[in-house]
């Protein structure tokens, strides 16, 4: 019988290209810091779900290091905008003989498991439909499909408030019924961080790599910090 995968879409976890939103303000150091403790967060999440974990990277060429650093087997991403990396993605998981297919960022190490496993049950009791799981910034935490869907991914507005509507929308037109599972915050910016330290760290031992880094700039004031200092000009910005 095959068996669900989890793919975990996600940058290395480098100075100037993870986390670029929160360099700003902690530094790229530490934003790189903070972006490999959520990714070590999530793939701690993953393995503790009954599937196949992956974690796909980009750059390509950091696909070693990334799956020494999360102890889960890597596969690059490909070419294209974010929805043609994530339609490829979810084709290569297919070929690999799973399903239901599910990718999640690394923006929500916080996410209960039971979110995931309800996913996964949603999946498994109506298998022709896809499920979703919201992000309240518009985006989505999660996508788990039973079958390819590359129109899901097509002409979508990524980084935008309009992605999870956009991607309502393509189902639609698609004729792909779209289920919705929980909703779930991204960690994003510096607000984000102190909400989850007051939401998460006093209820859960969810995301605690994630949380040990959130103390440390959390006790900085969310000031830059010197280990994170940068040129002017380093950071790409996102």
């Amino acid at each position: 019988m095959a068996r669900p995968a989890i793919g975990i879409m996600a940058k290395a976890p480098l100075p100037g290209l993870a986390k670029t939103r929160l360099a700003a303000d902690v530094g790229s150091a530490m934003a790189a810091r903070l972006a490999e403790a959520m990714l070590a967060d999530t793939a701690e999440l993953v393995r503790e779900l009954d599937a196949e974990g992956y974690v796909i990277v980009t750059p390509p060429e950091h696909c070693a290091s990334v799956s020494s650093l999360v102890g889960l087997p890597a596969l690059p991403q490909s070419e294209g905008d974010l929805g043609c990396r994530m339609a490829a993605a979810v084709e290569t998981l297919f070929a690999r003989g799973h399903t239901p297919v599910v990718l999640i960022g690394t923006d929500t190490p916080h996410l209960p498991p039971s979110h995931l496993r309800e996913m996964l049950a949603l999946m498994t009791n109506e298998p022709d439909t896809a499920v979703i799981g919201p992000a309240e910034d518009g985006g989505y935490w999660a996508i788990s499909l039973a079958r390819p869907a590359p129109a899901l991914f097509a002409g979508i507005p990524w980084s935008s408030a309009d992605v999870l509507t956009a991607t309502r929308l393509a189902a639609m037109r698609a004729g792909v019924a779209l289920r919705e599972g929980p909703i779930c915050f991204d960690i994003d910016t510096i607000d984000d961080l102190s909400r989850l330290r007051a939401r998460v760290a006093a209820t859960s031992d969810l995301a605690p790599r994630t949380l040990a880094v959130a103390a440390l700039i959390g006790a900085s004031g969310g000031a830059r910090l010197a280990a994170g200092k940068t040129q002017r000009g380093e950071d790409t910005g996102s």
